[in-house]
């Protein structure tokens, strides 16, 4: 099963870019950045040489005794076997963090012998340079990997439907035969999020047992890391944030609470923990906004903050929400104070914008789910897990700052009606596009 990434076009553009330096791919583990890689060496150049730091530690002698990159192409292409030729050969670096020499070669390849196509895959790369480590400013590209998007999960799962999401060119009503088969399909994509695998076994086998079980092993995988990866001092604190996150976003207000995770739980005790799942790439610290003013970061609020998951079929199984809700209408999108439908559309803003979203609340009568920054202009942003979409935030918040655009999220079609766009949740994929549509009409 071939599923299309959207970063695809871009490892392209960086290939053909004149002033392409050594990239490195970032992600949380299971993502699928190896795979990614070596798919694009495959199609895009004659050979591939890849070296994983992880199970080859052997490999960081050649990058601790030279800074000569020519000599540790020789020494490379030794263990390979066949010759790494310039431009014909993408050298792969997997693992990368697990090798800091490695990562400062990468200033020399980039000086010295620019001919070469390096590619790095990092998963803990965040945790690594928290550590003080040295590394190559300004000498490497970066790229981020994000789980599967509801979009890319469409072209295995049902590839008419993402056409027609992709024509969409103006805001109007969906047909309904549409309409409904993109609902059905979303409710799948809730339950296998989009972690690769996952997303693999329940379209080619449909088998909802064994995508939990998939889910579970990633899961799993992240809590052995913490213990690997993380000082004994943390190690415990990271489990207690990591397990709270789900009870966090059942309350009606989403704001971390420290003594959710513990009683009596104080902020600077889990500062550490709450920084090294961040910096891993498994949650998104979303901060208050005290002042909806650009720039967004200007006005955080770091005292008052929301965790997310990365992925929605994580959160969905680490909260043990059975599949068989699929099967019960909307349940799966409005569970436990519609949690999941907010966190998807967390993950779908993510990979859109160039800065994370923020929330707003106004002295406890209102509370915005997010402010985004579009083109120097911010626009509240409320998510509706069903078909019920009164709220007063966003009213509140119109009367205030009279925004020029403001968006709704929820499963009523897609409408604009005095600057307020309704977007399908299972549309939130194109919001730049839809928006940009939105202004112009």
């Amino acid at each position: 099963m071939q599923i299309k990434r959207v970063i695809q076009q871009k490892l392209i553009d960086w290939k053909k870019s004149a002033f392409r330096k050594p990239l490195v791919l970032k992600g949380a583990r299971q993502v699928g950045k190896t795979w990614l890689l070596k798919d694009f060496g495959k199609n895009e150049f004659e050979n591939i040489a890849y070296f994983n730091f992880e199970e080859q530690p052997e490999l960081k002698q050649f990058f601790t005794h030279s800074k000569d990159v020519l000599r540790i192409i020789q020494n490379l292409t030794l263990v390979h076997g066949n010759a790494i030729e310039p431009l014909k050969t993408l050298i792969i670096f997997d693992e990368i963090q697990e090798c800091n020499e490695a990562l400062n070669s990468l200033k020399y390849f980039c000086e010295n012998a620019p001919e070469y196509y390096i590619a790095c895959a990092g998963s803990l790369l965040g945790i690594t340079l928290s550590r003080g480590l040295s590394f190559p400013v300004g000498k490497v590209d970066f790229l981020n990997l994000y789980p599967l998007s509801f979009s890319e999960f469409l072209t295995v799962a049902e590839p008419a439907l993402l056409s027609y999401l992709e024509s969409i060119n103006k805001i109007e009503q969906i047909p309904d035969i549409f309409f409904s088969n993109l609902v059905d399909q979303f409710k799948k994509y809730f339950i296998c999020g989009g972690m690769p695998e996952a997303v693999t076994v329940l379209i080619e086998r449909q088998d909802l047992t064994l995508t939990q079980t998939v889910l579970k092993n990633i899961l799993d995988g992240y809590s052995l890391d913490f213990s690997k990866h993380a000082d004994n001092k943390t190690v415990q604190k990271i489990a207690l944030i990591w397990s709270s996150v789900s009870s966090q976003l059942a309350r009606e207000n989403k704001k971390f609470l420290y003594q959710t995770v513990k009683p009596g739980a104080r902020a600077r005790e889990y500062e550490d923990a709450i920084l090294w799942l961040s910096q891993s790439g498994l949650v998104y610290k979303i901060f208050r906004n005290s002042k909806p003013f650009l720039p967004l970061s200007a006005y955080d609020d770091v005292s008052a903050f929301k965790l997310y998951l990365f992925d929605v079929g994580l959160l969905r199984r680490l909260s043990f929400l059975d599949p068989v809700a699929i099967r019960e209408g909307n349940r799966l999108f409005v569970e436990f104070k519609g949690a999941l439908s907010e966190n998807y559309l967390l993950q779908s803003l993510m990979s859109q914008l160039e800065t994370p979203p923020r929330y707003w609340t106004s002295e406890g009568k209102a509370e915005v789910d997010f402010l985004i920054q579009f083109e120097n202009e911010i626009i509240p942003v409320e998510v509706k897990s069903d078909e019920n979409v009164r709220g007063k935030s966003l009213t509140l918040y119109n009367k205030l700052y009279k925004p020029q655009v403001r968006i709704r999220y929820s499963l009523k079609n897609l409408t604009f009606d005095d600057g307020l766009i309704n977007i399908p949740l299972f549309l939130s994929d194109y919001s730049q596009k839809l928006i940009s549509i939105a202004k112009n009409q």
